[in-house]
C-alpha cells in the first residue's frame, strides 16, 4: 500500500513512453488486391470504415486563441500579442502557446517562425498536456477518509469536531491518521486548506530537524528556512545560509527528504554541480 501512495506523487514528474506502433491493419479493413474474384455479381457496398483516431491531427488550443497554424500533423490555436519588443517570443505553458511579437512584423512571419520551430512548440505542448492529465489523475477528494501520502506512507484524514483546528497525527493502530478539527459537513476547500497548513507546519518541523542533523556532518551553517510551493522545483540555497525547501517534499519517503536536505546544504559549501559539489554530497 506504502508504493501505491508514493507513486501517486511520484507519478507526477515521470516521463510519459510513447505507445509502439501497431503495424496491424485496422478492423475492417482488408487487402483485396491478391484476391482473384469468385463472381462478377455486383456485391452490396460495404460499410465504410471510418479513419482511426490516430489519424486525426492532434489539436491544440489555448483558451485566448486568435490564430491557427498547422505544425507538422497538428493544428495549434495559439495567442498572439503585440508586443514592443524586436524579436518574435513564444512560450509554452498549461494554457498552451503564446507569441509576443512586434507590431511590424506581418502574421505570415509569425507562422513562419513557428513552423520553424515546431519540433520544439509541439513537444513542450504534449508535454504540458501529458502533465495537465497526471495532475488531474491525481487530485485529490478533500472528504472525510481521505488518504495521502505522508513521509512514504499513507495518512488518512479524519474529520473531528473534538480535535482544536491545528490538527493532530495520531499513529497508533493499524494506519496513521490526521484528525482534523471540522465537521462532517465541512466543504472539500475547507479540508484541503485546513489538512495543508498541517503539512506546512509539519514539513517545517521535520525539515529543521534534518537540517540540523546534516548540517555539522557537512561542517556548514543554515540561516533560515523558507518553505515553497513551486511545480518543479525541489528546493534552493544561497550563499547566505538561507535554505528554501518545497513542503510538498513531506509525501515522499524519508530517504528522498533526507537526499534533498543534504544536496541544499552541501550548496553552501559548493555553489554549483561541480565534481567537486559531488564529492561533497
Amino acid at each position: 500500500m506504502t508504493q501505491r501512495f508514493v507513486q501517486l506523487v511520484l507519478d507526477l514528474l515521470a516521463p510519459t513512453v510513447a505507445p509502439e506502433f501497431d503495424k496491424k491493419a485496422p478492423s475492417g479493413l482488408t487487402d483485396q488486391s491478391l484476391i482473384a474474384p469468385v463472381s462478377i455479381v455486383k456485391k452490396p457496398q460495404e460499410k465504410t470504415v471510418p479513419l482511426p483516431d490516430m489519424l486525426v491531427p492532434a489539436r491544440f488550443r489555448h483558451p485566448q486563441a486568435n490564430r491557427e497554424v498547422l505544425l507538422g500533423d497538428a493544428v495549434v490555436a495559439y495567442a498572439l500579442q503585440r508586443a514592443r519588443r524586436r524579436s518574435i517570443g513564444f512560450t509554452v505553458g498549461a494554457d498552451g502557446l503564446s507569441v509576443r511579437a512586434p507590431a511590424w512584423v506581418t502574421v505570415a512571419a509569425v507562422d513562419a517562425a513557428l513552423r520553424e520551430k515546431s519540433g520544439w512548440i509541439l513537444r513542450k505542448l504534449g508535454e504540458a498536456q501529458e502533465r495537465q492529465q497526471r495532475l488531474e489523475h491525481a487530485r485529490i477528494d478533500w472528504r472525510d477518509g481521505t488518504v495521502l501520502p505522508y513521509l512514504g506512507a499513507p495518512l488518512r484524514v479524519v474529520l473531528d469536531p473534538a480535535q482544536s483546528a491545528a490538527g493532530a497525527l495520531r499513529e497508533g493502530g493499524a494506519e496513521r491518521q490526521l484528525h482534523i478539527g471540522l465537521p462532517c459537513t465541512a466543504q472539500p476547500g475547507q479540508i484541503r486548506d485546513a489538512v495543508q497548513a498541517w503539512l506546512m507546519r509539519s514539513a517545517r518541523q521535520h525539515f529543521i530537524g534534518r537540517l540540523d542533523h546534516f548540517a555539522p556532518l557537512l561542517q556548514v551553517r543554515w540561516t533560515r528556512l523558507r518553505l515553497s510551493s513551486a511545480q518543479t522545483r525541489w528546493g534552493s540555497a544561497r550563499a547566505d545560509g538561507s535554505i528554501c525547501l518545497n513542503w510538498r517534499l513531506l509525501h515522499y519517503p524519508p530517504a528522498i527528504v533526507d537526499y534533498v536536505v543534504a544536496h541544499e546544504l552541501a550548496h553552501l559549501r559548493v555553489m554549483d554541480h561541480s565534481p567537486r559539489f559531488w564529492d561533497t554530497v
